[in-house]
């Protein structure tokens, strides 16, 4: 009753087609379906674990040197030279691998050694901890996070912000940028590292502007530690003025208005229609 297939029609449907009186074929595609894009995560590579240790590693550290930092700060008390010494080592090392927060080896450089030498040593630390930091940083993320930020328009124009041509005028924009992220006292130390060291801040004017924007938090974690009679978290707390921490507050939102302000320019920039002729 119903006619032969037309050749080709070999997979069919198997209800009757309403016109043609045979089984209708069924389309079939041969394409793939599209892959699923990798996480976040998986697209930063070593950079993103990272920045997890970053977060995670400085407060756990921080629990280990409050049970131990009795023993430790009476020792580098008791051994000034060769004590400076270990002292300056260890804070590059550990401030650079993200081990320890910052603040409690600041304080304890005053502690052990006093304002005047402790200020100048923990300096030395900070610096010689963000370059640590910067170079792990930097042969960790390769060109991950800079192909990440440049799928952003928004991203790619603030990091332009930060990472300037190089020249003289640039050098010290972009120094001033880093001072400007250091200065907020609880800015955090490792993290800031591999951001910057991931979008390619040039290593003169992240060190520099380390050293810049650390000092004044610096000094006044030196001053706290240099008061105290006992090294203890208890002491240290009870040593800091109440207008410090209202200043640092201050110091934090100004900072963060003004990194608004450059970043809503550079998106501007970015997205401002062209000029007509």
């Amino acid at each position: 009753m119903y006619g032969a297939p037309p050749a080709g029609a070999t997979t069919a449907d198997p209800r009757p087609g309403p016109s043609l009186g045979y089984p209708l074929p069924l389309l079939t595609t041969d394409t793939p379906p599209p892959a699923s894009q990798p996480s976040l995560l998986a697209r930063l590579g070593p950079a993103g674990f990272l920045g997890i240790g970053a977060l995670i590693l400085p407060p756990l550290g921080g629990f280990v040197l409050i049970a131990y930092m009795a023993s430790v700060s009476e020792w580098l008390r008791s051994h000034a030279a060769s004590g400076l010494a270990i002292y300056i080592g260890a804070f590059i090392v550990l401030a650079g691998l993200a081990l320890l927060p910052t603040y409690a080896q600041a304080a304890l450089g005053g502690y052990a050694f006093g304002w005047q030498t402790g200020l100048p040593a923990a300096l030395v630390g900070f610096v010689g901890g963000a370059w640590v930091g910067y170079e792990i940083a930097r042969r960790a993320s390769g060109e991950r996070v800079e192909r990440v930020v440049a799928e952003k328009p928004k991203w790619q124009a603030i990091r332009d912000a930060l990472v300037r041509d190089h020249d003289a005028r640039s050098f010290w924009k972009t120094t001033g940028m880093v001072a400007l992220l250091r200065c907020p006292p609880n800015s955090p130390f490792a993290l800031t590292n591999l951001v910057m060291a991931s979008v390619k801040v040039p290593r003169g004017p992240f060190l520099l502007g380390t050293l810049i924007g650390m000092t004044p938090r610096t000094a006044a974690a030196v001053a706290i530690g240099s008061t105290v009679e006992a090294f203890t978290r208890e002491n240290l707390d009870q040593a800091a003025p109440k207008w410090l921490w209202g200043v640092g507050l201050g110091v934090t939102l100004l900072v963060v208005a003004v990194v608004a302000i450059i970043a809503d320019k550079a998106v501007r920039r970015i997205t401002a229609p062209p000029a007509s002729v």
